[in-house]
């Protein structure tokens, strides 16, 4: 099965952001059960640079294309890809693709390349990844794009792939508010990991010694530092938790908020702000600290804690992470956003090893029953066989 994946944005080995790991990860898992793949994106590779390297390419036996955006400055502060050439890269690789596989709904890219894959009767299946709500930023952008843009494409849309019930729950109010013609299909298939890469994390000395954490407990936060991701709700409930010898880590690039939190910071050395850390230097950190905490709203489901899980760490999370099911697998806590709520439970486990080591124990567990790509990936190969069967 040939298989196009559109999306505005894939550098994996730069971009920090869960949809261009979710792709790869499924891009990864897809081509290893023998399905032949193409990313067709653009060269976007974070909110001020392009990517520098080859526009045709193949990585993994996996084909990524990239269109050059117009504006690097749309890209970067509206979100709006403007792809020169997608179209007629599209044409050229639609004929002989089986599906097409959306991520996020709003985009460019979707809106020029969906009737081209009407025309050559190829189905299509659309990943949110938590985008949908009008609340997860640019509210106003996003329900101008549904005024004026989005009718057109849901008709197109054969099958959603929601992350969790409550987004799958999300896209049918959409589609029935903007009085879609028909409800697609959909299915909830998690994200996932890779787990053996997480099955032997590197050793924690030198990056422990690097960043000033000894041998402290240490709280990690991994993702953009914004306002939605909860970062300074987690900075204020460390502060109120009050655990001398502990440690805050914050690793990700600036969205807007380094400065308020490094002022909120008040020079504690306690807490550490470690940038961006991708590749092996993210697996360093999660084989260095002792948990990981997200109080973030509006959330898909975050690759980040799926990782966390996967090396044995205990999670503090919100509501809007949509994962009650670490709570129920006793891997972590879910509780409300709040500094005072996160204060308590970030204290609990600061001064707790065994109870660590216990939840530890359960997030390895629940991350190798229910999140692994392979996983992942065979369901979502389900979805496209019944999609092609349809379509037939």
């Amino acid at each position: 099965m040939h298989i196009l994946q559109l999306t505005p944005y894939y550098a994996p080995a730069y971009a920090f952001g869960g949809v261009v790991r979710a792709v790869e990860g499924l891009a990864g898992a897809l081509a290893a059960r023998g399905h032949r793949i193409t990313i067709l994106t653009t060269d976007a590779l974070d909110q001020r640079r392009r990517y520098a390297g080859l526009l045709d390419e193949t990585h993994g036996g996996i084909r990524i294309v990239r269109c050059r955006n117009a504006s690097v400055w749309l890209r970067g502060r509206l979100n709006l890809s403007t792809p020169r050439d997608l179209r007629r890269a599209a044409k050229a690789i639609l004929p002989d693709v089986d599906v097409l596989h959306l991520h996020e709904l709003r985009t460019a890219e979707n809106l020029l390349v969906t009737p081209l894959a009407e025309a050559v009767n190829a189905p299509i299946a659309l990943s949110p990844h938590g985008t949908l709500s009008l609340g997860t930023g640019r509210t106003r952008l996003k329900a101008g794009w549904d005024r004026l843009l989005s009718g057109r494409l849901l008709a197109r849309i054969g099958h959603i792939i929601a992350l969790t019930d409550a987004e799958q729950s999300e896209a049918e109010r959409l589609w029935a508010d903007l009085g879609a013609p028909r409800q697609p299909l959909t299915s909830v298939i998690p994200n996932g990991v890779n787990l053996h890469e997480f099955a032997s994390l590197p050793a924690a000395t030198d990056f422990r010694a690097r960043f000033g954490l000894g041998k402290a407990p240490t709280i990690l936060y991994m993702g953009r530092l914004q306002a939605r991701k909860g970062v300074d709700v987690l900075l204020r409930a460390f502060l109120a938790a009050n655990v001398a010898d502990s440690r805050l880590l914050i690793a990700g690039p600036d969205e807007g908020m380094l400065r308020t939190l490094r002022n909120m910071a008040a020079r504690d050395e306690r807490i550490v702000f470690a940038g961006y850390l991708d590749g092996s230097r993210r697996l360093e950190a999660l084989g260095a600290a002792d948990i990981l905490a997200l109080p973030a709203v509006g959330e898909g489901q975050p690759i980040a804690v799926l990782e966390a899980l996967a090396a044995s760490l205990p999670v503090v999370l919100s509501p809007g992470c949509n994962m009650n099911e670490v709570a129920e697998a006793g891997a972590g806590f879910v509780t409300e956003a709040t500094a005072p709520a996160f204060a308590e439970k970030l204290r609990l486990l600061l001064q707790d090893e065994q109870a660590r080591r216990q939840m530890g124990a359960a997030a390895r567990r629940l991350a190798r029953e229910r999140y692994s790509w392979a996983r992942a990936a065979a369901a979502v190969e389900r979805v496209y066989a019944e999609m092609l069967e349809s379509s037939r």
